[in-house]
């Protein structure tokens, strides 16, 4: 993320702060000609940027002096871009994200590997050295979509422990082999992993998690499906391994069953997920667009 821009940009808007304000009041007195959700998305986004910094908190506190900078979405986007994510939305109590394919969660096993916790890590301190930042769930590496953070451990854990409750909807998109002849369906298993890593699913109750996937086609061809998959629980490698099962593996997961890699990358998105806000119990929805690949393969 670039943090101090010396000079105007093209296509960005400035104003002084002549005395203290909250940023989206601050933003709302300034831009009377944007409705209230338009100047919220502009925060939202990342376009506002505070003596140089980008800032997305709404409460964000501005003092006498201060240079705030509304910039262009297309210049926004460019700018706002930390290697392998993008931050979808921000405030005092969680971050979400939009990570690529190929980007590790956390825990990378080469200390040097960049991974989306790192990077949300060293983006929240260059604000302020003391914040932290907390992984509420995790998406597989080859996986991209929306993943969340918790900005201390109090809201992680207020958010796992209630993960059922507080997720209210986790939609995915897989791109998967074949022609899938059913509209919809539900997947029901029980999923077990060996101490080779792999994931086995099971008709009946083998000591293993309960996992159920629901899914509905939305495009196919002959060798292609585009699913929209909703998940009811939430198990590890659960879309790919009840994939495999109905016959139909996710392309590019040799791991379970794929043949083909015409993505050169694994076909799962996760598009959005809808949850209870930990501190406000607003409930609100984070969606990402399907990677375009993904459409163009199943039409």
């Amino acid at each position: 993320m670039k943090t101090n821009q010396a000079k105007k940009r093209e296509s960005s808007q400035q104003y002084k702060v002549i005395e203290e304000a909250e940023l989206l009041p601050f933003l709302l007195k300034n831009m009377k000609k944007n409705s209230r959700n338009s100047v919220k998305s502009i925060l939202t986004r990342g376009q506002v940027f505070v003596d140089g910094r980008s800032i997305t908190k709404h409460n964000y506190k501005l003092h006498v002096g201060q240079q705030v900078e509304i910039l262009s979405n297309k210049t926004a986007l460019n700018e706002s871009m930390i290697t392998g994510l993008t931050i979808l939305y921000e405030d005092d109590a969680i971050i979400v994200i939009d990570k690529e394919a190929g980007l590790l969660s956390m825990a990378a096993k080469n200390k040097d590997e960049k991974t989306a916790f790192s990077e949300v890590s060293s983006y929240v301190k260059k604000q302020n050295p003391k914040d932290r930042v907390f992984i509420v769930h995790r998406l597989d590496r080859d996986t991209s979509g929306v993943l969340l953070f918790a900005k201390s451990e109090e809201v992680k854990m207020k958010l796992q422990d209630n993960w059922e409750e507080m997720a209210k909807e986790r939609i995915y998109t897989a791109l998967v082999e074949g022609n899938v002849k059913r509209e919809k369906g539900t997947v029901k298993s029980w999923l077990k992993e060996t101490r080779t890593f792999k994931v086995y699913s099971n008709p009946t109750d083998n000591g293993g998690q309960l996992a159920i996937t629901h899914f509905r086609k939305v495009r196919h061809n002959q060798r292609y499906t585009l699913l929209e998959i909703e998940l009811e629980t939430g198990r590890k490698n659960q879309i790919r391994v009840h994939m495999e099962e109905i016959g139909h593996p996710v392309v590019g997961d040799k791991k379970y069953g794929s043949s083909v890699n015409p993505l050169k990358r694994l076909g799962l998105h996760a598009t959005s997920i809808t949850i209870v806000h930990p501190v406000t119990a607003e409930v609100m929805k984070f969606e990402t667009e399907i990677p375009s690949a993904f459409i163009n393969k199943a039409l």
